[in-house]
């Protein structure tokens, strides 16, 4: 046994002399049994699922080889390593952090143990479990990392190749890569998505994209794996070898798992797979495997139906790249801004766009909504913007009282989308809905936790924060989904964004705002202001960032109001010269105080007015005539607009 020292990393693998290197291994050997879960098999040996699978390397080592072995001893010719979660944020979660590198050693040292010198050791590297830039947290630069450090452990265990593997987004796996690629040069690596029945990658990408991604970025083997069964991977496949020249694996679930007794039963038999295993060579490919519910006794049999077996002539001719795999890359017309609604125009042509805010109601009765609607539309109000079950409240649907409003009333409408209450699903599904229905305006919130509502035990999603579904909301404008996949013709929504120039972290306020026209943004709306000097402050901070921006006035109604406007609401805060003032007002009664508060609220417009490009007006309560009390202030400052704003006589 020899030791060659990797002279970028001063790490060292070991190297036995009976073992070719694996990519000439694969071109001699035509076809290549994987093995199977390890996952499964420590649940079956009493190992349940709230404990780290990974750190059993430390814990119970003997079981780990034991299972090694027994794919071994059923014809597999690659030992994958239990190192699937051994990444740091999976295994910080079980307060593993510190273990990491000796995890991923130990990974491959047991998998060395059992597999000798005349197998190769594949070392496993699955998701991070984190969602990546541009639609989540984690910058990339920082999954680069996370996975290079579990890649180096498993580099110095003795691995032979890489499979990074169950991945749904493009943008982690080119992260993988790249790390695979730094921390050992040369070294092979199988990069494997997993999809959904329908072919696609859980984050929507055909296999014609993802396949030809995969060969752009250097993957030596280009594989699927996970969450389903034979027969949906089997049509993965083919569309696979359409678009890529590149040795391609497949390693499928044992059937769909059924839930049974709190167990995840997987009901598909070992000969139903070995049968699918001849076919999936018999179509082309060249390594197979199994995922999810295959035991030592499916290698086998798979073992068994592909002995014999040649891996077919690809189904179809390869030409470079499918059509529908390069249309993500290929740049789309965007919509110019200004043609995508009313609200886009005013904002270009700097008229001074008025929005009121109305909520929805608590009940399905939209009549008081509308009723108001219809008077701030007669009034020349230009838009009317509907916030998404604001403070976590149970209302109806803004996207309903939106649709309503436009169609029965005929004026512009802004609803708010938030990140809380849907997956990235069910967002893709809202939001294209939203388009087909002509609802073109959008302002993107996170959105408050449930825990501040009217049902605390409710679940929040949270899958993406504003800043990610600012990123997908663009895509779909650049005529591309989450997956990559085409949209034609693209979308064309007015990006509006949030931003509040009061925050206490302002340093934070602005890196996220910066992020957010990064993201693609194209106007935002502030908080309520109270405090003209701070939205100025603000301006001065994002001039840069060449975004319109509207501020949010609100006028408030009482003390106890205002008292709960600086308390309770996320993002407001109320100033105690403001605050002292409406106490002071209240003393002398309610329509003191709310007089108070609607000449606090015209003071803000008449300080910000020639800085923003227009304003958005709150109805607290649902009272309009709040409404159209501050908006008086702007005959007082002779702003040019396309149609004044008269009150209605009643």
């Amino acid at each position: 046994m020899s030791e060659n020292e990797n002279s970028e990393t001063g790490t060292r693998r070991v190297q036995g002399p009976e073992r070719v290197p694996f990519l000439d291994f694969l071109e001699e050997a035509v076809v290549v049994l994987l093995d199977g879960a390890i996952g499964t098999e420590l649940y079956n040996r009493g190992f349940y699922l709230n404990q780290c699978y990974d750190a059993l390397n430390l814990t119970a080592a003997e079981v780990v080889t034991e299972i090694h072995q027994e794919y071994v001893r059923s014809g597999a010719r690659v030992i994958t390593t239990n190192t699937f979660g051994a990444n740091r944020n999976k295994l910080g979660k079980h307060g593993f952090e510190e273990e990491l590198h000796q995890i991923n050693v130990l990974g491959a040292t047991l998998a060395r143990q059992a597999a000798g010198q005349s197998l190769h050791v594949a070392g496993n590297v699955g998701p991070l479990g984190l969602r990546l830039e541009p639609f989540g947290p984690t910058p990339e630069g920082e999954a680069h990392e996370m996975f290079a450090e579990q890649m180096r452990g498993l580099l110095e265990g003795g691995v032979d190749l890489f499979v990074i593997e169950t991945i749904s987004d493009l943008v982690e796996m080119r992260q993988a890569i790249r790390a695979a690629q730094d921390v050992a040069p040369g070294l092979p690596l199988i990069a494997s998505m997993t999809v959904g029945d329908d072919g696609r990658s859980l984050y929507g990408t055909t296999a014609e994209v993802f396949a030809t991604r995969l060969d752009e970025w250097g993957a030596d083997i280009i594989g699927v794996n996970c969450s389903v069964g034979p027969r949906p991977m089997l049509e993965t496949l083919e569309r696979m070898l359409s678009v890529t020249e590149k040795p391609l694996s497949v390693q499928p679930n044992a059937g769909a798992p059924r839930l049974h007794d709190g167990r995840q039963i997987y009901l598909a038999s070992a000969e139903y797979m070995a049968e699918y295993a001849k076919r999936f060579v018999q179509t082309g490919a060249r390594l197979v495997g199994g995922c999810c519910g295959t035991t030592p006794e499916y290698i086998r049999a798979m073992r068994d139906a592909i002995r014999m077996q040649v891996p077919g002539t690809r189904a179809f001719e390869f030409v470079g790249h499918h059509p529908e795999a390069v249309a993500g890359s290929e740049k789309i017309e965007e919509v110019p801004q200004r043609d995508k609604s009313t609200l886009a125009q005013r904002i270009a042509d700097k008229c001074f766009p008025v929005s009121v805010e109305l909520v929805s109601p608590r009940g399905w009765l939209p009549d008081k909504v509308l009723a108001a609607a219809k008077t701030l539309h007669e009034a020349g109000v230009d838009c009317i913007n509907v916030p998404d079950g604001p403070r976590a409240s149970c209302r109806m649907s803004n996207q309903a009282i939106c649709l309503l409003i436009r169609h029965q009333i005929g004026i512009e409408v802004l609803p708010h989308y938030c990140c809380r209450d849907r997956n990235l699903l069910g967002m893709m599904s809202d939001i294209l809905g939203l388009a087909a229905l002509g609802l073109n305006n959008l302002l993107l919130i996170t959105g408050d936790p449930p825990k501040m509502g009217d049902y605390p035990d409710a679940t929040a999603v949270f899958d993406i924060d504003s800043i990610g579904l600012t990123n997908l909301v663009k895509r779909f404008n650049q005529g591309m989904d989450l997956g990559g996949n085409p949209i034609s013709p693209p979308t064309q929504f007015l990006i509006g964004v949030g931003c509040n120039p009061g925050a206490i972290d302002l340093d934070k306020e602005l890196a996220r705002f910066r992020w957010k026209v990064e993201a693609g943004a194209e106007f935002a709306i502030t908080q309520p202001v109270f405090d003209p000097e701070k939205l100025i402050r603000w301006l001065e901070l994002t001039e840069d960032f060449q975004i319109p921006i509207m501020a949010g006035i609100w006028p408030l109604q009482s003390l106890r109001n205002a008292e709960f406007m600086n308390s309770e609401v996320p993002g407001a805060n109320v100033p105690d010269p403001v605050l002292k003032r409406m106490a002071a007002a209240q003393e002398k009664g309610k329509d003191f105080a709310r007089a108070e508060g609607v000449e606090i609220a015209r003071e803000a417009v008449r300080g910000v007015h020639d800085a923003v490009v227009g304003i958005q007006v709150s109805a607290p309560f649902g009272r309009i005539e709040s409404a159209f009390d501050v908006l008086e202030v702007l005959e007082d400052l002779a702003i040019d607009r396309v149609v004044p704003i008269t009150r209605p006589l009643s």
